[in-house]
């Protein structure tokens, strides 16, 4: 992102105001069957600024980053506030600031591949499944990165300057079984710009491995028997629970709106064994997946417990929600581009791990399921919650059993939360989520696997 300091451009700030220079850099690479059937590269910035007068908000963009651009654009965006506090004239005090000032990149330094490279990266992942796993009748490999740099200002006193790359391989295998499809999908990588993160082609050979292993169960697997059952969800479906279906109703801005977590507060929402945290940047002593140390509204992001041992602690929040509910902002205002206003959004939504051991949980269940990986979901702000379950198994007396075929899970994740009686003692994160309310943006979601009880489709 070409260098700009925002900070001339202070004396221009006429009440509360928020400037941000941003610049997303994608990369997309698409391989199927051996074909390169996309390869693109696309940098798209600019400058925008957000003015708040009295509860009302004005807001201006452009792709021009010149200094008469960005004098426009405060301008615009300056009378546009004053405009609508003439109509609407709220009469709101004004928002909380505590100033910070923060510069997180994360940034190679290693040599960059070239698009070139990163497509003969690709070609050699393909040529591996090719050639090991020769009874495949499709196959698709996709690499996808993208580089987050936001510059911000405001007028508060805040500042901050970060680079956040996630650089992503998706994998996907398919076989036949009697004239019919069955296919599984992997991903590897995450934080990190690609360099960092995958070293060489091989560096995903043994996960593709274990993909292909499971991909031979599941040609050979069953439907489930539809049903209330007890289920062990794995890492990855407890943490689309904990994002879709339990995240979303408590942003506060949707808790405004009417969402069912508004009566729960401090109230049992959960097992006693559920902690549920939006963690801001750092988990465990690890830095999460998608990290935030400064939102789009200059405040230091912290972390925000939303369930602490069952009971509904809190709401994500802004500056603005945060003054209607009468607490300190979290930090979760987020914006994709440049050209969008922050909103309300989860960072890295987990639950907490618990004592029990994966092994145990599983020899505790004499008829159900083990779930391991989801597909897609959707839940409302109700908590009712549907998701596509792509790998599975039975879990009979105790012990693994047969592969499943492709089915889905369903609920009130509220309900859910409650029926969960083990927790494994172990972490793991999603890595390439993307969240889209209004606008998509990077989330981190995961957790430890959870005994619980759910209602499961059949064939």
């Amino acid at each position: 992102m070409r260098h700009i300091d925002l900070r001339e451009f202070s004396g221009l700030f006429k009440a509360y105001t928020e400037l941000r220079a941003q610049e997303n850099r994608t990369v997309s690479i698409f391989s199927v069957k051996g074909n390169i059937t996309t390869n693109s590269r696309a940098d798209i910035g600019g400058i925008s600024a957000r003015v708040y007068r009295s509860g009302s908000w004005g807001f201006a963009s452009s792709p021009d980053l010149s200094r008469e651009a960005i004098t426009s654009v405060i301008k615009a965006a300056s009378d546009n506030a004053a405009f609508l506090d003439s109509r609407e004239k709220k009469g709101k005090d004004g928002l909380p600031g505590a100033p910070v000032t923060s510069e997180n990149i994360f940034k190679t330094t290693k040599s960059r591949l070239s698009q070139k490279e990163l497509v003969e990266f690709v070609r050699e992942i393909d040529n591996h499944i090719l050639k090991t796993y020769p009874n495949l009748s499709s196959r698709i490999v996709g690499l996808s990165c993208l580089d987050m740099e936001k510059a911000l200002l405001t007028s508060d006193g805040s500042y901050s300057h970060s680079l956040t790359p996630r650089s992503i391989i998706r994998v996907s295998m398919t076989v036949e079984k009697d004239g019919q499809p069955v296919d599984l999908s992997s991903v590897y990588g995450g934080l990190g710009q690609f360099e960092d993160v995958f070293e060489s082609p091989n560096a995903i050979y043994e996960g593709l491995r274990t993909h292909y292993e499971h991909l031979m169960k599941k040609r050979e697997g069953v439907f489930a028997e539809a049903g209330v059952k007890t289920c062990v969800l794995d890492a990855e479906l407890a943490g689309i629970l904990a994002h879709e279906a339990i995240g979303h109703t408590t942003e506060a801005d949707l808790v405004v709106g009417g969402s069912v977590a508004g009566p729960l507060l401090n109230k049992e929402a959960a097992s006693p064994l559920v902690t549920l945290i939006d963690f801001a940047n750092t988990a465990l002593g690890q830095t999460c997946p998608v990290p935030v140390y400064v939102d789009d509204e200059g405040t230091k992001a912290e972390d925000a417990v939303l369930i602490e041992k069952g009971i509904l602690r809190g709401y994500m929040h802004n500056k603005e929600s945060a003054v209607h509910f009468g607490v300190a902002p979290t930090g979760n205002a987020r914006a994709y581009q440049f050209s969008d206003e922050p909103l309300i959004r989860m960072r890295n939504t987990a639950i907490l791990p618990g004592t029990s051991k994966l092994a145990d949980m599983i020899a505790s269940v004499d008829d159900g399921y083990y779930l391991i990986r989801p597909s897609n979901g959707q839940a409302d702000s109700t908590s009712e919650f549907m998701f596509g379950v792509t790998l599975g198994y039975e879990i009979k007396n105790g012990k693994l059993g047969r592969a499943i075929r492709d089915t889905t899970i369903s609920g009130v994740a509220f309900d859910l939360l409650k029926t969960v009686t083990m927790v494994s003692d172990d972490m793991k994160w999603s890595c390439a989520g993307m969240c889209g309310k209004k606008q998509a943006i990077p989330v981190g979601m995961g957790g430890p696997a959870i005994k619980c009880v759910v209602s499961i489709g059949g064939r």
